[in-house]
Formats: C-alpha cells, sequence, structure tokens
C-alpha cells in the first residue's frame, strides 16, 4: 500500500483531475446546446418547422411503417403530377436513415416515442454532438482548453441555432457534426500517422455523404490542404495515410448513395481530389527513391519519375478536359456554378436565385450570427502560426474557404461558424493563457523579491552557528551538486523567459480578463435573445405582438386541413414550389410541383400559368388535371412573403422556358407596382386576381398593408375560378377550377335553334293564361 501510494505524483492527480473536470464540462455544453434549442416547443408546440422538413419527415413516416427496403424503391405519385419522382434515388437519406434508426431503438426499449417526436429532437441531439466534435478537432489543434472553449461557443452561436432548433428537420441536422467530426479524424490521422483513424475517417465522409450534399465542400478542402502541405514541404507518410484512404474508400463508399452514383467519379466537384492524389503518390515515390539512392542517383531516377509523372498527369488531364468539355456547364452543377461565379444563378438558373438562402448576406446578417466571434476570429489565426502545424494551417484554410462562401450565399454561414468558433476558441485559450500566466509571475515576483529583502536582513543581523565550521570537502561537493542542477534547470529557465516575454502587467492583465469576461457575457445574452425569439418561431405557426396581446396565426395548418377534409384524395392541387411538400404531407394531396425544384420546365408551367390570364391560366390548369389553385397573400395582416412579393420569379422561371411572358410587360417604369399605376398584364395576370379577389370588402379600399398602398383593380369577378375557402386572417386562399361549359356542335346547335324558334312561334299564337 505504501509503495503504490509512493507511485501517486501530484503531476498525475492534477491529470486525472483535469479530465474529469474536462468530462464534467463537456457533459454541460452538451446539455446546454440541447436545451437553447427547445425554446420552441416551450414557447409554441412540438411541431415540424419551415418547408422541406415535412418532406424529409413523410418519408421517415414511410421508412418507419414500409421499412428500408420499400424505402429505396419508392415511387412518389403524389408529388410532380403526372411525372412522380423515385424518392429512394432522389434524397440524401442520412438524416431519414439517423431518425428512423433512432425511433426504432428507443421504441426497442420500450420508449413509445411517435415519429414525428424523434424527428423534432433530432437537431437538439446531435447539435450536441457537434459541439464534442469540435471539442476534438480543436484540442488537436491547440489542446483541451482551447476545446472546451470552442465547443461552448459551438453550442451557443446563432448561425448554427438557426439551422438546427427543435423541429428544424433538415439535412444540416446532422450534417454540421458529420462535417466537424470528418475533418477532427482527417487532423488525427494526420497528427498519429494511424490507419485506424484513416478508415474511421472515410467512414465518416461517408456519412456526410449519405447526409448532405454540402459534402463536396470536404473533397474539396481536404485536396487543397493536402496540395498546401505538399507545395510548402510538409510532407510526410503521415499526410499519405491520412489523404489516400479516404478519396479511395470514401469515392467508392460515396458511389453507393443513390442520389450520388457515379457522380462521384464523373463530375467535376470531385476531380480535384483525384488529381492531388495523383501528385501524392509522385511526390511519395520521389521521397521513397530519395531515402534508397545515393544523390547522384537520385537526381536521375527523380528524373525518370517526375517526366514519367508529367506524362501520366497529362494524360489524365487530357481525359478530364475531354469530359468537361463534353458537358454543357463544364461537368459542375448549378449550385456548384453559382458559388464560384455569383452571378450564374441570376443569369441563367433564375429558380436558384428566387430562393432566399441562396442571396449574398448582408454585414449585418454576420454580427447577427457569429456576433463577437467576428472580432476574435484574427486574433485566433494569428495564434494558429505560433506555431504554424499542419493541423492549424488545415483550420485557417477551412475559415478562409467557408469566409469566401458564406459571403455568396446566406446559407453557408452555416459552414463559417464551426471555424469561427474554433478560431475564436483558440484565441480566448491562448489570451486567457497570456493573461494568467502574467499575473502568476506577478504575484511569484512579488513573492521572491520579499522573500530576498528578508534573507538579507537575517543574514547581516543574525550569524548562524557553525556555518564557519563546515569541511573543505563539503564545500566542494555542493558546488558539484549546484553545476548540475543548474545544467539540469537550463531549459526550463528558457522556457520561463520565453514565457516572462509574453507577459504582461498584472493589472492590465485583470482588466483584459474582465474585459473578455464582458464580452462572453454579451455573447451568451445575444445568443438566448437568438434562439427564444429570432429564430425558434415555426414559419408555419406565425405570431405577432400588439399593444392588446399576442396574436397567433394558424392559417396555414388552417387551409391544409379544410384540403384534406373537403376534397377528394385524388385532387390536384397546384401552387408556387414553396408549399409543395407541406400540401404533401399534412394535406395528403397531389401537387403539381414541390420544393425539390428537380425540373425547371415544370416549374415554369406552374410560373407561365400564374402569370397569364385567367382564361389562358384555366386552360393551362386544366390540361395538368389540377382542381384546386393555392395562393398565399399577406395584404391583409402585413405577411412580407407572400405569393405577390414573388411573383416577380414566377414571370422570371416561366419567362426563361416560354418567351412570350416578359418581364418588362409587368413592370411600370422599370417598378414593381399593384397600385392604380400597374400595367394591364399585371392587373389582368391570375396571381394578380386570386389574390385581390373580394379584397376590397375587408377595408373599403383595398389597402395593402405589405406593399403599403391600394390596390389598382378593386372590383372584378372570377369567370374561370371560384373561391371555396379563404382562411381567418386571409393568409391562404384556396380556389377551383369551374367544369367546362358544355360544348354544342354545329348540326345539334342549328336544330335546337329551330325547334326553340318554332316553340316560341306557337306560344306567340296561344293565349297565355295569367293564373299559370
Amino acid at each position: 500500500m505504501a509503495a503504490s501510494s509512493d507511485t501517486v505524483t501530484p503531476s498525475s492527480l492534477r491529470l486525472a483531475f483535469g479530465n474529469v473536470f474536462s468530462l464534467f464540462i463537456l457533459i454541460l455544453i452538451g446539455v446546454l446546446a440541447f436545451s437553447i434549442r427547445i425554446f420552441s416547443v416551450i414557447k409554441y408546440e412540438s411541431v415540424i418547422h419551415e418547408f422541406d422538413p415535412y418532406f424529409n419527415y413523410r418519408v421517415t413516416q414511410f421508412l418507419t411503417k414500409n421499412g428500408i427496403y420499400d424505402f429505396w424503391n419508392w415511387f412518389d405519385d403524389r408529388t410532380w403530377y403526372p411525372l412522380g419522382r423515385v424518392i429512394g434515388g432522389t434524397v440524401y437519406p442520412g438524416l431519414t436513415l439517423t431518425a428512423g434508426t433512432l425511433w426504432w431503438i428507443l421504441n426497442s426499449l420500450n420508449i413509445p416515442l411517435s415519429v414525428e417526436t424523434v424527428c423534432v429532437f433530432t437537431a437538439p441531439t446531435f447539435s450536441a454532438f457537434a459541439a464534442w466534435a469540435t471539442y476534438l478537432l480543436t484540442k488537436e489543434v491547440k489542446g483541451a482548453g482551447a476545446g472546451l472553449t470552442a465547443a461552448a461557443l459551438l453550442a451557443m452561436v446563432p448561425s448554427y441555432i438557426s439551422r438546427s432548433v427543435a423541429g428544424s428537420y433538415d439535412n444540416e441536422a446532422v450534417a454540421i457534426f458529420a462535417l466537424i467530426f470528418t475533418f477532427y479524424l482527417y487532423i488525427k490521422t494526420l497528427n498519429t500517422g494511424s490507419l485506424f483513424y484513416a478508415t474511421l475517417n472515410a467512414l465518416s465522409y461517408f456519412y456526410m455523404v449519405c447526409s448532405w450534399g454540402g459534402y463536396t465542400f470536404i473533397i474539396n478542402l481536404i485536396p487543397m490542404h493536402a496540395l498546401l502541405c505538399i507545395v510548402t514541404g510538409r510532407y510526410s507518410s503521415r499526410l499519405y495515410i491520412a489523404y489516400a484512404p479516404l478519396v479511395i474508400l470514401g469515392t467508392l463508399l460515396a458511389a453507393l448513395v443513390p442520389v450520388v452514383g457515379f457522380n462521384a467519379v464523373m463530375t467535376s466537384e470531385h476531380f480535384a481530389s483525384f488529381l492531388v492524389f495523383l501528385i501524392l503518390n509522385v511526390v511519395g515515390l520521389v521521397y521513397y527513391i530519395k531515402g534508397m539512392l545515393t544523390p547522384k542517383m537520385f537526381k536521375v531516377a527523380v528524373t525518370l519519375v517526375v517526366s514519367a509523372g508529367l506524362i501520366v498527369c497529362c494524360a489524365v488531364v487530357a481525359v478530364l478536359v475531354a469530359l468537361v468539355a463534353s458537358s454543357p456547364t463544364k461537368g459542375w452543377s448549378g449550385r456548384s456554378l453559382s458559388l464560384l461565379d455569383p452571378t450564374y444563378a441570376s443569369k441563367y438558373i433564375p429558380i436558384i436565385a428566387s430562393v432566399s438562402e441562396h442571396q449574398p448576406p448582408t454585414w449585418p446578417s454576420y454580427f447577427m450570427d457569429i456576433n463577437v466571434l467576428a472580432f476574435l476570429v484574427p486574433a485566433g489565426i494569428i495564434a494558429c502560426f505560433l506555431p504554424l502545424t499542419d493541423a492549424s494551417s488545415f483550420v485557417i484554410l477551412y475559415l478562409v474557404t467557408s469566409v469566401y462562401f458564406s459571403g455568396v450565399m446566406v446559407r453557408l454561414m452555416l459552414v463559417l461558424a464551426p471555424a469561427a468558433c474554433i478560431m475564436s476558441g483558440i484565441a480566448l485559450s491562448s489570451a486567457f493563457g497570456v493573461f494568467t500566466r502574467s499575473i502568476k509571475f506577478a504575484s511569484i515576483g512579488k513573492q521572491a523579491d520579499a522573500g530576498d529583502n528578508g534573507d538579507g536582513v537575517t543574514q547581516n543581523d543574525v550569524v548562524k552557528p557553525g556555518r564557519n565550521e563546515e569541511l573543505p570537502k563539503e564545500k566542494a561537493s555542493r558546488k558539484k551538486k549546484k553545476e548540475k542542477e543548474n545544467v539540469e534547470k537550463a531549459p526550463i529557465a528558457t522556457k520561463k523567459s520565453e514565457k516572462r516575454l509574453l507577459m504582461l502587467p498584472m493589472e492590465a492583465s485583470v482588466v483584459a480578463i474582465l474585459l473578455l469576461m464582458l464580452l462572453g457575457a454579451f455573447y451568451v445574452v445575444h445568443c438566448v435573445w437568438a434562439a427564444a425569439e429570432a429564430y425558434s418561431a415555426p414559419s408555419i405557426v406565425l405570431t405577432s405582438q400588439s399593444h392588446d396581446g399576442l396574436h397567433v396565426f394558424d392559417d396555414f395548418r388552417e387551409a391544409y386541413a379544410w384540403l384534406s377534409h373537403n376534397t377528394d384524395v385524388d385532387d390536384k392541387v397546384a401552387s408556387w414550389w414553396d408549399y409543395g411538400y407541406q400540401t404533401t404531407a399534412m394535406a395528403n394531396r397531389t401537387v403539381i410541383v414541390d420544393n425539390n425544384t428537380w425540373n425547371n420546365t415544370h416549374i415554369a408551367t406552374v410560373g407561365t400559368a400564374m402569370s397569364s390570364p385567367e382564361k389562358a391560366a384555366w386552360e393551362i390548369f386544366n390540361s395538368l388535371d389540377v382542381k384546386y389553385v393555392l395562393v398565399v397573400f399577406g395584404g391583409l395582416v402585413g405577411y412580407p412573403s407572400d405569393d405577390i412579393n414573388k411573383f416577380l420569379w414566377m414571370v422570371r422561371i416561366g419567362g426563361g422556358v416560354f418567351p412570350h411572358i416578359k418581364e418588362p410587360d409587368y413592370l411600370r417604369d422599370g417598378q414593381y407596382r399593384i397600385d392604380s399605376m400597374a400595367t394591364p398584364t399585371m392587373l389582368n395576370s391570375l396571381m394578380y386576381k386570386l389574390s385581390y379577389y373580394r379584397f376590397v370588402e375587408t377595408d373599403g379600399k383595398g389597402y395593402d398593408r405589405v406593399r403599403r398602398t391600394e390596390i389598382g383593380k378593386k372590383h372584378f369577378k372570377l369567370t374561370h375560378f371560384e373561391e371555396v375557402f379563404t382562411t381567418h386572417h386571409w393568409m391562404v386562399r384556396l380556389y377551383k377550377l369551374k367544369p367546362p361549359k358544355n360544348r354544342i356542335r354545329g348540326k345539334t346547335k342549328k336544330s335546337k335553334s329551330k325547334a326553340t324558334s318554332t316553340s316560341s312561334k306557337r306560344s306567340a299564337t296561344q293565349k297565355k293564361n295569367p293564373w299559370q
């Protein structure tokens, strides 16, 4: 017992306590990440948010009810009528399979949660996992202190909260965790050279491919870092082990996902990884030969290897160029081209440009989404250069690329958030280290000065007995011991001197720590406000605060419930594509277009119908077997995201396919107007009529609270459509197509006209009975 207790050192105890304390802090961070995202459930109810999550929820319901084999082979005839959609081959199945697995595990443990409840809380659960993955990644870069700080920042960052609140059942809910964890395993493999972590990295990349189309960011960022390491002379066997299995095994696994398939090797988004893989093999071969041959032979061998490598590279590049040249978009997808050229979507693909989250962000949105992290990121970059390692260079490259992409699309602020949290965590950890070390050294220096002064007094005033009685041999042995101690303490002294170079005055350090704590408190308050107020309201249930209290607008669910209870199961509903997923999931009715937006011509057809006069629109909808038309209107209550505000995008998308639809016809002197100065084409369009039909009856003036003007055409009748339902706040309006009039052919028409003329003559000759 005594021997074992002697082996326990204070440093080992300190390490064990630090590990336990770090684990406790990580648990608290996970609880924080989960709890800050359930404001939506507390303030409203457990409900699915937005538009896309309703499709994911519907698919998850099908998976849990019918099994995975039926899911892969599911042909959905309730979407994109009359085309339909193969669900198993056109979705990223990661989110659905994850939630379905969680539901199955919980039910196996006799925890009877509904599928909807599991879907609602999937995003908050994985936000805790993402925070823990951020800790692991940052720990590999700059230590446990920076990792804990970065994890705490990510748990609260508003940009991530906006896509992971309870009810936000979208692909990003699990994809951000997969993104960060893949980066962690890559850095872990890079630091250790372990093939085990390299295999896990490929599997994590496979999960990312299953979860989100943003996996192309990974398969381009990691090759960029590998190439950077080669160019800067930082090639090592660890780099090869970290990169090669990811490209080979990861690409093979990615090709197993039906929605990706051969795109993993046939599209330009993946070509960079193959080219860098080829360069890495050439460089590895050169280093291998260098270790085996003499310098003279090495020069000859390098010439041969480089020449052969150039030939192979040229052949590969030629093949890639041929593949790219055969594609009209040069092998790139529309969204990728929109990222590389921010003006591409507005010029050629208006369907992408019409999505609000594909617009570039404004400067205030950076402060809203990452807040004070924007000011801490530059300090984190500087800290990563002290010293610069493979891991820190990867984090810097991640930050730079994510800043660019977030400047192109506001949606990609989500990718910037982890990088900003990692950099800010490194900056705060380094700053706290400098300030606390300064306070420590300042306090030690004061104690040393006090001790020196006290020793001087005792030595001058008191003479210790027996000091002069020491033998010369004892003095010599003490001198030797002191010399050995000085030699051993030399490196420690240099480290202390280096740390002293980073020292600040004690007062300045205390003030700086207080300011950093104040900055952190401001960040926490902002994040809690964003989670509770800005990002918790579900788009399907709206609220408004006024002088007479809180108003709840539940018009969407009211309209979908009416469709579900008052229409036939096989009826087709036409609306703009934004509401397709919700109509299918909540009303269980067939839609013409939805949020998948895979067929631009079909969407352009609906846009053309909305932009056309009433009769032409009726003919288009009737040809598509449409029975009802759904329109979202916010002019009465001031809801800005209505169809009138989206109408110009319908005109642009429709005009891109059908040239007779021209945007200038709907503008007056280049301005979009709905008042008395609006153009006749605008006033006669179906969208205008369905939105403002009977609107003047609400206040007698027809004042639109969104456009802040009176409408131009107030009194009109519908000839081919009839209003069947309008919600309480007029936010959703439903119209039914009138049946076509009976057509009378020529001969029957003439005979009927003759019969009616003779009968009229007879009735004229006969006297009418006044009592009949």
